[in-house]
């Protein structure tokens, strides 16, 4: 029997936690979804584990193994292995409420169709308190960007995406010795295509971890510098307003100079608004190098 949902899990040595996730799923009251598994190189027993609880047989598991490429490399994957209608990644220290899978699938066969991206719900903490703001009320669907511009909604959100569009929307870039590129990226491009139908329920219960990747973003900066220069590249391209166009020119400035990138005002989308934007830049650029400071901030 086809599954609607495919539940998709990137990991790399997180033995310790993904179990929170298995249980999650365990508990599901709908079993309409197959939960696969992006080991991103993990050493930790990660393999034997999902191997034992394939072996249990409690719920529909689809292991993959690769060598490392970092959290955007495992959505590559995932993305190119899902073969249902709706997807969902929960990462490796989070988990699903129990009633998720249910909640999504029955809202998707009533209210989702192809002019839709997909869902938005909500995330919560493990005490059940919402993730930043609640989603507007009023409206049936709105753009990404528009919930967090027009409606000033906070906080990370659940996004459940047609696996259609996340299957067709370009794949993030592998930098040679680099481990990260902001996820954002093909939301970004999804999100000048169509709307997400909004859907405030908890979805997910979510762990900042302090060796996650949104807990150190000031190292990301500087370890991922070709990363962050392309993501901010598009990022300007479809800012909405002014405002986020200079602070994402901003950062286009700061990246471009971890790379040597002299060439960076010519390549911008926005030459005015970089050019205008490019002190602050080059400010932010000598504070990245010269800290230690890890900035928790989830992902930009």
């Amino acid at each position: 029997m086809n599954k609607t949902l495919t539940v998709f899990t990137p990991t790399y040595n997180r033995a310790q936690t993904l179990y929170l996730n298995y249980e999650s799923l365990k508990r599901q009251t709908s079993k309409d979804f197959i939960w696969l598994i992006i080991d991103d190189g993990s050493i930790d027993g990660t393999k034997e584990l999902v191997q034992k609880w394939i072996d249990e047989n409690e719920i529909s598991i689809r292991y993959y193994y690769q060598q490392n490429q970092g959290m955007h490399g495992a959505h590559n994957t995932a993305y190119e292995l899902i073969d249902t209608e709706l997807n969902v990644c929960i990462d490796s220290d989070d988990y699903m409420a129990d009633e998720a899978v249910e909640k999504i699938v029955d809202f998707w066969k009533i209210h989702g169709n192809e002019n839709y991206a997909g869902i938005i719900g909500l995330d919560a903490t493990q005490e059940g308190e919402i993730i930043g703001t609640l989603l507007p009320e009023k409206i049936k669907a709105e753009k990404l960007s528009n919930l967090h511009g027009k409606f000033k909604v906070k906080g990370d959100k659940k996004l459940v995406y047609r696996s259609e569009l996340t299957r067709n929307t370009p794949s993030y870039p592998i930098f040679p010795g680099e481990k990260y590129c902001p996820l954002s990226y093909k939301y970004i491009l999804i999100d000048q295509r169509q709307p997400l139908l909004i859907m405030n329920e908890i979805l997910c219960y979510v762990e900042y971890l302090s060796d996650g990747s949104s807990m150190n973003i000031i190292n990301q900066y500087k370890k991922n510098p070709n990363g962050f220069a392309f993501f901010r590249k598009v990022a300007i391209q479809y800012a909405p307003t002014f405002k986020e166009r200079f602070r994402e020119s901003m950062h286009y400035v700061s990246s471009s100079l971890m790379i040597g990138n002299k060439k960076f005002l010519f390549e911008s989308p926005k030459f005015l608004t970089t050019l205008l934007a490019a002190p602050l830049g080059i400010l932010l650029y000598f504070y990245i190098t010269r800290t230690n400071k890890a900035t928790v901030l989830k992902s930009s």
